[in-house]
C-alpha cells in the first residue's frame, strides 16, 4: 500500500517495528457504532500483527485479516485465537477475487489509509464488498496532530472530506487524538466538472478561412500592414473554429457561409514572440455575395488569386494563412516556416 513495497514492510516488522495499540477509547467507540450482527463478518485491511482483528473476533465477527507482508501475517498467526483467517493481500494491486468472501457487515483500515495511493479506486471497490447496511470504519492519525515529519502516516481535512464523499451516512468520532469514521449508505456522488480558476492568457487562437470562386480563385486581402491574409481571425469565448470562420468571413468581407458548409481541415499551431498561436484551417465552397472592404482600418482590399500564382506573389504572406493554404494545397508554398499541424478527419 506504499511505495515503499512489501519488502520494506517486512523489515519493518522482522526489526520489531509496532503501530500504537488498539485503545480503550477505540474499543468502546466499535462496539458502540459497528457491534457484530448474527453471523458477522469482518474484513480488517493492513491488518499488521492482528490486533484488531483479533478484537472483532472476540466481538463477534468472523474476520477475514489481509496485509502484504509476510513477516506481520506469520506473527499474528501465532496468536491463540478463533474466528480470524489471515491472507496475504495487496489491496491496491491484487484481484480481490482473492478475498475468502464476496461481502462484509464491516471493513475496517486502522492506521493504513494514509499508505494507500490510489484511494478514489480503492475506495470503490471496498464499496462494492459491503453488505447492504454494512460499514467501512477507517481510523487515522489526523495531520495537524501528528509531527511534520510524520505527515505522511496522516490524513488532513481535505483528504477526510474526499474519504467521506459518496456515502449517505457519514460518522466521525474522536478516540484519543484518532479520527475514526463510520462511513455506512454507499451512494457515488454524481460526476461535476469544475475549472481551475481564472487561467493565465496562455496562447493565441483563431481561424483562417480558405474561400473560393466560381473558378477556384481564392480570397485574400491586402492588409494595412502590407501583409496579404486570407478572412478570418480570433475565435470569441465559447464559439467554435467554424462558426468563428463563418462570423469573420462576413465581418470582414461582406460574404455570407453556412456555418454548416464550412469545415474544419486542421488545426495548426506555431509560436509567434513566444506565445503558441493555435489556427484552424476552415473551407468554405459556397457564399453568398461579392466581396467588400468593411473593415478599412486593418484591410485595404480584398482580391482573388489563381491558386498557382500564389509562389509569385510579390509581396509577403501572413504566416499563418500561409500554412492553412497549405493545408488545402499541401506543396503549393515553398520554404514554409515550421508549424504543427493536426489534420481533421472529413465527415
Amino acid at each position: 500500500m506504499t511505495e515503499s513495497g512489501p519488502e520494506a514492510w517486512d523489515a519493518h516488522y522482522a526489526g520489531g517495528g509496532r503501530f500504537s495499540p488498539l485503545g480503550d477509547t477505540e474499543r468502546r467507540l466499535l462496539a458502540q457504532h459497528v457491534p457484530a450482527p448474527t453471523g458477522g463478518l469482518a474484513l480488517d485491511i493492513g491488518c499488521g500483527l492482528g490486533e484488531l482483528a483479533r478484537h472483532l473476533a472476540g466481538s463477534g465477527y468472523r474476520v477475514d485479516a489481509v496485509d502484504w507482508s509476510a513477516v506481520a501475517l506469520t506473527e499474528a498467526g501465532r496468536a491463540d485465537v478463533t474466528g480470524v483467517t489471515y491472507c496475504r493481500l495487496d489491496i491496491e494491486r491484487d484481484d480481490l477475487s482473492q478475498l475468502p468472501h464476496l461481502a462484509y457487515d464491516v471493513i475496517t483500515m486502522r492506521l493504513g489509509w494514509a499508505f494507500v495511493r490510489d484511494r478514489t479506486r480503492v475506495l470503490n471497490r471496498l464499496r462494492e464488498r459491503l453488505r447492504p447496511s454494512g460499514a467501512l470504519c477507517v481510523i487515522t492519525p489526523t495531520a495537524d496532530a501528528v509531527p511534520e515529519d510524520r505527515r505522511g502516516i496522516a490524513l488532513d481535512e481535505e483528504e477526510i472530506a474526499v474519504l467521506r464523499a459518496g456515502w449517505r451516512s457519514c460518522e466521525r468520532y474522536d478516540a484519543d487524538g484518532l479520527a475514526l469514521l463510520v462511513l455506512r449508505d454507499p451512494s457515488p456522488a454524481r460526476l461535476a466538472y469544475a475549472g481551475k480558476g481564472r487561467p493565465t492568457p496562455h496562447a493565441l487562437t483563431g481561424a483562417g478561412v480558405v474561400v473560393t470562386d466560381a473558378a477556384g480563385r481564392v480570397l485574400l486581402g491586402w492588409s494595412v500592414r502590407d501583409v496579404w491574409e486570407l478572412p478570418g481571425g480570433k475565435n470569441d469565448a465559447d464559439e467554435d473554429f467554424a462558426a468563428a470562420a463563418v462570423r469573420e468571413l462576413r465581418e470582414e468581407t461582406s460574404l455570407k457561409a453556412d456555418p454548416a458548409a464550412a469545415r474544419v481541415r486542421a488545426i495548426l499551431m506555431d509560436c509567434v514572440h513566444g506565445i503558441p498561436r493555435v489556427t484552424a484551417a476552415v473551407r468554405v465552397t459556397a457564399f453568398t455575395g461579392e466581396p467588400v472592404v468593411t473593415e478599412p482600418r486593418l484591410i485595404r482590399r480584398w482580391e482573388w488569386h489563381e491558386v498557382d500564382d500564389l509562389p509569385l506573389l510579390g509581396r509577403p504572406l501572413f504566416t499563418p494563412s500561409a500554412h492553412v493554404l497549405d493545408t488545402v494545397w499541401p506543396g503549393l508554398l515553398p520554404g514554409l516556416p515550421p508549424v504543427h499541424r493536426y489534420r481533421v478527419a472529413e465527415g
